[in-house]
């Protein structure tokens, strides 16, 4: 395959031009880095390299003004902004750069196509007096100072592009503007240089005028890079800016249009696959990669093309590790390094001006990967411990004094994360400055340092270096937000290069990098409407209808220009694979580009299109099991020695493994913060308060005033309690305020139960609260001794009856503790657990002697007080219509036994594994 810059070299040598004397002027520096390397294709014997140029570097160099960054331009700007407005009318810095990019954007079009700025100032401005009515004779002051604002516009023009000129600085569109200014002289100065312009399409007015000037002033040539397919169908938007240059130059009256070439209805392989998701083509180009390297070991002349650059980072992780030789021409975008996400937690957390912070806030920063080295001294982590006691305190909120109680040996740190960001602008510049000298400091001396963390805080110290600069020159930064938004315009334009052979193995790129260059083998990603073209975007202040009068570019221009690059790509190329997005997105709405279907309905060629269905592996959810070996039998022993609880016994019919996890290998869940108090934690607060209570009266009877003097107490026992489990926790608002309210309420409404049920004439007297019984069992099975244990929350008398009563803070209904047959007690969790829950504390009470049968057994729910106590019952059949039996008699106790005995008996039985269960929730 010959290049269109071989042909283009090979066409010079072939007129005898002195390559050397000639300035090569290109769309991009990589296509001059291509044709410096095919130069000795071309040339056999040794000559003065060429100068090869960006057509940037020649319009700047020809302009004398030298391009400063999109940043600086809006620092510039805010200095002539403030300079032309009124104090009362002064938007801050931040909101001023929210609008002024916009329309920097269109100063830059206005120049590069030489529209005459007052016309088009005068334009607008007139546009937005009858958009606004302003002929009505009261206008609002609100109308007013917007048509001020558009009445300035022009002023702003002046004043600010002749201060850039002054300072010999300016925008691209400027520096076009300049060029053209100046081109009379070069020419005059330069008779003899020759120039040759290769591989351009969309001219702006201000590179037309030059490049024509040249061609018709002095020895220059222009090589043109277009098909006859396209050229010759009026319709084809591929060489829609090469028609208008070949039908309206007057140069080409005269002279050859070089070249209108032959190459795109030579044969070719074009494919095209829809896939779902973008990592779905990242994934598919893999394999596509790992086919071609049987052909093409090296992958010469082959190019990854893409459509969207936000597919790079999932394509470099798709890649196969057998490829050796690869160039990657974009670069990797600071933003995504990880040193990023920790600057961008700073400037959110110091944004609010608050004194204290959001606690996942401050366990974000600590735990960064470049933050909790520097917490650890003296082998001590300061960051797991400042973590641990947020946890263990429930701390919501904290603030730097708490910070460096918690932690005082590493407070400087705190100081440079915590405080002084709002005390100024130079301040937090400053704290960020020290913290990467900290990085530094710690990468030096770490022996498992790699070179590519260092590259991370050289450049991140080059960014802040310049937010300095710029604070330091021109003062327009005012607070953490505003420093926050330039910083984030900054970090967006950086990036890391990749080291790489540049001509040689796989090629990735951008589109617009792509330019001039051909690849035998071309894979195209992302080729969906809304990026291969882009659409219709307009982010611009100049109306539509204005663009066309004033022959500016809109949407349409703009997709024309990619209709070119794309089907550029395809002219000599002979392995062409599309990809595109097959599932509906936000932006693009999983449509495939229109160039697909142009391609399908246009011809020449053939093409092969086919929707892959990912082979996504189907995973089998297998229930766990764990086997029980020797060492686990050992365990198990060692449990039952120790005693098995209600709940652990529950916790077994529910699920095995959990039983297993929580109870043999003491695994326990982690303990979050609860920004809201939990459910058992409000039950805890609710037994503790009733425990407080009632323990002194155990063996004795009841009053109502006594229970009325408790009432006067639960206020304060309430709050202890709360402070004692909810630690640091604030009550005194929000959700947590309404738990505590519940909290006394619950604990009123018992009280007010228990005065309800005395006034009626019921005796009540208390036999034990919080009862902990623990008793050994027979079972003759087994020949080691097992324990049941269990805290029973209250037994007492009521009108001589003895009753066990659970509290329950949540809602139980009377089926919740009814069953029909025993064996059903330990098979279903959902419906029995309570039921099993107070026939054992039944069990236990009667088996250490505390209680005489006949007795009752239910539970006390405050979500369903009105219920009352809701008593254990055995049921003779199912449905309402059942015979309930409610006294827990030696008959209940003994059929209860046996399912008790037989549910210890599977745990301990070695033959009889932890099988998960399915849990329905």
């Amino acid at each position: 395959m010959t290049t269109f810059i071989f042909d283009v070299l090979k066409d010079l040598q072939n007129t005898n031009r002195n390559i050397s004397e000639i300035v090569f002027v290109l769309p991009s520096k990589r296509a001059g880095l291509f044709l410096k390397h095919q130069l000795p294709e071309v040339i056999s014997h040794t000559i003065f390299s060429p100068q090869i140029i960006s057509i940037e570097e020649f319009v700047e160099d020809l302009s004398q003004l030298k391009s400063i960054s999109n940043t600086e331009l809006l620092f510039e700007f805010y200095t002539t902004y403030v300079a032309l407005t009124n104090k009362e009318h002064l938007d801050s810095f931040e909101s001023f750069s929210k609008w002024a990019q916009v329309l920097l954007q269109d100063f830059n079009e206005i120049d590069r196509y030489l529209i005459p700025q007052g016309q088009i100032f005068n334009y607008l401005s007139a546009i937005q007096d009858l958009n606004h009515w302003s002929l009505e004779e009261n206008k609002t002051d609100f109308v007013k100072n917007y048509l001020a604002f558009w009445n300035r516009l022009h002023n702003y023009y002046n004043h600010f592009t002749n201060h850039l000129i002054e300072n010999n600085i300016g925008y691209q569109g400027l520096i076009y503007r300049k060029a053209v200014d100046n081109l009379e002289g070069y020419i005059k100065q330069n008779p003899e240089k020759q120039h040759v312009f290769l591989g351009f399409n969309a001219l702006n007015t201000s590179e037309e005028t030059i490049i024509k000037n040249l061609l018709q002033n002095i020895s220059a040539q222009i090589y043109w890079d277009i098909d006859e397919f396209f050229l010759n169908n009026p319709e084809h938007d591929a060489a829609l800016f090469t028609r208008q240059h070949k039908a309206q130059w007057q140069f080409f009256k005269n002279n050859p249009f070089n070249w209108i070439g032959k190459n795109y209805s030579k044969e070719k392989n074009i494919s095209v696959f829809g896939i779902p998701k973008n990592i779905g083509q990242a994934k598919y180009i893999g394999s596509l990669l790992k086919d071609l390297q049987k052909e093409n070991k090296f992958l010469q002349n082959t190019a990854v093309v893409l459509g969207d650059e936000n597919l790079l980072i999932p394509l470099l992780n798709s890649l196969p590790k057998s490829i050796d030789a690869l160039n990657i021409t974009m670069g990797f975008p600071l933003k995504s390094i990880p040193l990023a996400s920790l600057f961008e937690a700073l400037f959110r957390l110091h944004k609010t001006n608050s004194n204290s912070f959001y606690y996942k806030d401050v366990i974000n920063i600590v735990s960064h990967q470049f933050i909790r080295p520097l917490f650890y001294t003296g082998k001590i982590d300061y960051a797991l411990k400042i973590i641990e006691t947020i946890n263990n305190n429930n701390l919501i909120y904290l603030n730097t004094i708490r910070l460096k109680e918690i932690a005082e040996e590493v407070s400087n740190v705190i100081e440079l994360l915590f405080s002084g960001w709002n005390i100024s602008v130079d301040s937090a510049l400053n704290n960020c400055s020290k913290l990467i000298l900290d990085f530094k400091n710690y990468l030096d001396n770490d022996k498992s340092t790699s070179l590519l963390s260092l590259e991370y805080v050289f450049r991140f110290n080059e960014l802040f270096n310049e937010l300095k600069r710029l604070n330091l020159e021109y003062h327009h930064i005012k607070d953490i937000s505003a420093l926050h938004g330039v910083y984030n315009d900054l970090l967006s334009t950086e990036t890391l290069d990749f080291q790489g052979e540049p001509l040689q193995g796989l090629q990735i790129m951008g589109m617009l990098e792509s330019r001039v260059l051909d690849f035998e083998t071309v894979i195209i990603t992302s080729v969906n409407e809304g990026i291969l073209p882009s659409g219709k975007t307009n982010n611009s202040f100049i109306p539509f209808d204005v663009k066309i009068e004033n022959k500016l570019p809109t949407y349409k221009e703009k997709d024309a220009v990619y209709t070119y690059h794309f089907y550029r790509l395809l002219q000599r190329a002979k392995n062409v694979i599309i990809l595109y997005n097959t599932e509906a997105d936000v932006l693009t709405g999983g449509e495939k580009s229109r160039f697909i279907t142009q391609l399908e309905l246009d011809g020449p060629h053939k093409i092969q299109h086919k929707i892959v269905v990912p082979n996504v592996p189907v995973i089998e959810s297998n229930l766990n099991v764990i086997k029980k070996t020797n060492q686990l039998e050992k365990q198990i022993i060692q449990l039952a020695s120790e005693g098995f609880s209600p709940s652990s016994l529950t916790n077994y019919i529910r699920n095995p493994i959990d039983f297993y996890y929580q109870k043999i290998l003491k695994i326990k869940e982690h303990d979050d913060v609860e920004e809201t108090i939990a459910a058992n934690t409000l039950g805890t607060i609710v037994h503790n308060t009733l425990e407080d209570f009632y323990k002194p009266f155990i063996g004795k009877l009841l009053t109502v005033e006594e229970i009325k003097n408790l009432k006067l107490k639960i206020d304060e026992r309430v709050t202890f309690h709360f402070i004692n489990e909810y630690k640091e926790g604030d009550i005194t608002k929000g959700k947590n305020l309404i738990v505590f309210e519940i909290a006394k309420r619950y604990v009123s409404n018992f009280l007010n139960f228990e005065i309800k049920a005395l006034k009626a004439g019921n005796e009540i007297k208390i036999m034990a609260v919080e009862a902990e019984n623990d008793v050994l069992i027979e079972i003759p099975e087994l020949d080691f001794p097992v324990k049941i244990k269990g805290k029973v929350d209250r037994v007492d008398e009521f009108n001589g009856k003895t009753r066990i009563i659970d509290y329950k803070t949540g809602s139980v209904q009377q089926n919740h503790v009814e069953i029909v047959n025993w064996e059903d007690l330990t098979t279903d969790y959902k419906k029995y657990s309570k039921s099993f829950q107070i026939l054992t504390y039944a069990y236990l009470m009667q088996a250490s002697r505390a209680i005489k049968l006949p007795v009752e057994a239910g539970i006390v729910s405050f979500k369903n007080l009105s219920s009352g106590f809701i008593k254990f019952a055995k049921k003779d059949k199912p449905g309402n219509y059942a015979k309930k039996d409610t006294l827990i008699t030696q008959d209940t106790i003994d059929n209860f036994s046996v399912e008790l005995k037989n549910l210890i008996l599977e745990i301990c039985n070695p033959n009889i594994d932890f099988i998960e269960k399915e849990i329905q929730k």
